[in-house]
């Protein structure tokens, strides 16, 4: 995404794609990030400008960082550390949402005005398209491999409803994605997942991991192969079909 698109919505920003995917099987149901969320974040509008990662860990990481391979890698010794008042200390773990929970962000803190983040590792036996399906409430922003591929700050109305069916390009090996969901009241999830043929190809992490140790266990293979070329994207390849 151009860095003039950064913070724009898709277009068309509507609601002329809404699809039901309650019926879908394979939303993604473990992440591996910070234990608890950023609190106090003066609602979406105001925290989606700011890149959290970076303020809170003194730019050692960054949200295009932790994208990466080497990122990921860097939260083995590279805590969050929010202010007090944001949430304080945040250790990295992998934590398990219920897609169909329509507050799945809260995860015992603070319903409201809140940021979540989330990171998988996809296993891509070779290089690939992919459909990506978020619903999120509100504000999402989804980083894969360093790069930004999508932002939209209209909530989707449901918690596996879906507004955009986005195509990307998944590399062979390793690729990192980095979901972040900010909201500021009502309903607060963060959900996604891609088309069955990717499914049915690669293996997503974490898997049967349930905390950090465990989680970088699964991955060590696959973080081992370097990625490869440098993905691009344009909002002209978001997708009606999945």
């Amino acid at each position: 995404m151009a860095e003039g698109d950064l913070l724009k919505d898709p277009n068309p920003n509507g609601d002329n794609l809404r699809e039901d995917h309650s019926d879908v099987d394979t939303w993604i149901t473990k992440w591996y990030g910070p234990d608890g969320n950023y609190e106090n974040n003066g609602s979406f509008q105001v925290s989606s400008r700011r890149d959290l990662i970076d303020e809170g860990t003194s730019s050692k990481l960054t949200e295009t960082k932790l994208s990466t391979v080497a990122g990921l890698q860097l939260t083995q010794t590279v805590d969050m550390e929010w202010k007090k008042a944001n949430g304080g200390t945040r250790e990295w773990t992998v934590f398990e949402l219920d897609p169909a929970d329509g507050d799945n962000m809260n995860r015992g803190g603070p319903v409201d005005n809140i940021d979540t983040y989330g990171i998988i590792v996809i296993n891509a036996p070779a290089a690939r398209k992919a459909i990506m399906s978020p619903a999120h409430d509100d504000h999402a922003q989804i980083w894969i491999n360093g790069e930004k591929w999508y932002n939209n700050s209209r909530w989707t109305g449901a918690a596996r409803t879906i507004l955009h069916n986005v195509e990307v390009d998944l590399q062979k090996g390793a690729n990192v994605v980095l979901y972040r969901v900010g909201e500021s009241g009502g309903s607060a999830y963060i959900n996604l997942h891609f088309d069955d043929a990717t499914h049915k190809a690669c293996k997503i992490y974490p898997d049967k991991s349930k905390d950090q140790k465990s989680f970088f266990s699964e991955v060590a293979g696959v973080l081992s192969v370097d990625p490869t070329g440098k993905l691009t994207t344009l909002w002209a390849d978001i997708k009606r079909n999945r």
